[in-house]
């Protein structure tokens, strides 16, 4: 079945980060579903996720890119238009997350976090925001914010410093940017069964309490994130600019 007209993403190019597990496989498929190529970046195979596109019929294509450097951005976006393939969707959801305590917190995993999650992220969208500007075709931009967008969490303090300053960023690229018909918005997270949350399941009293908080009464699953994202690539979001959109069970409500 087709999807509903203002949801239909036929001919649209979607470049998703981070695609190759988790959220972004997710994503990517969601997307896919919808009718949009798949441009997956990451920085191992891709193998589950090609097939996954493969499913749905959509033009998939995989790059790979170590986005811990923002000397990855323009050999990156060379290889994704080299021929001449316009990205019409960013979904910046390439993400590292380190825990210890904020006393024993050190430099080095300070800067890794901040530079993939909020560094790399910046520049990425600067380059593909300048394609669509330049080219005056407008687009969609997505960031993968987090519940520590909102909350101050523990033990992560450079992961809950790059969600706040994505979802900052995401508000100031909206006001720049919304009328030159680009859509900059994020989505955030709850908690999800994925690699990034395996410390907190395989932790009986953290998972307890969390599984506690969410009123869903369950760990979000990566495919129950999809449908946001369709939403906010769709023209069905068109005159959406600047939300951090919740997913979260019902977390943030209790």
């Amino acid at each position: 079945m087709s999807p509903h007209p203002l949801f239909d993403l036929t001919g649209r190019t979607a470049m998703v980060t981070g695609a190759n597990t988790g959220l972004g496989q997710a994503i990517a498929v969601a997307l896919a579903e919808a009718g949009a190529g798949i441009v997956a970046v990451g920085r191992s195979a891709m193998t589950e996720t090609a097939a996954l596109v493969a499913g749905t019929g959509a033009p998939f294509r995989e790059i790979r890119a170590d986005l811990s450097s923002v000397a990855a951005v323009a050999p990156l976006m060379e290889e994704a238009t080299a021929d001449g393939t316009k990205i019409d969707i960013l979904v910046n959801n390439a993400g590292i997350i380190r825990r210890a305590d904020a006393v024993d917190f050190t430099e080095a995993d300070w800067d890794a976090v901040m530079d993939v999650n909020l560094k790399t992220t910046f520049f990425l969208t600067q380059a593909v925001g300048r394609a669509m500007i330049d080219e005056g075709r407008g687009g969609k931009i997505i960031n993968i914010a987090s519940m520590l967008s909102f909350q101050g969490g523990i033990r992560i303090p450079s992961y809950t410093a790059s969600k706040s300053g994505l979802a900052g960023l995401t508000r100031l690229l909206a006001c720049e940017w919304a009328g030159k018909g680009i859509n900059v918005n994020a989505i955030a997270p709850g908690y999800f069964d994925t690699n990034n949350t395996s410390a907190l399941r395989a932790d009986p009293k953290r998972s307890a309490d969390i599984l506690a908080r969410i009123p869903a009464g369950h760990w979000g699953q990566p495919k129950e994130l999809g449908g946001a994202a369709v939403f906010l690539a769709s023209a069905a979001a068109d005159y959406v600019h600047g939300i951090v959109l919740p997913v979260d069970g019902g977390w943030l409500a209790r």
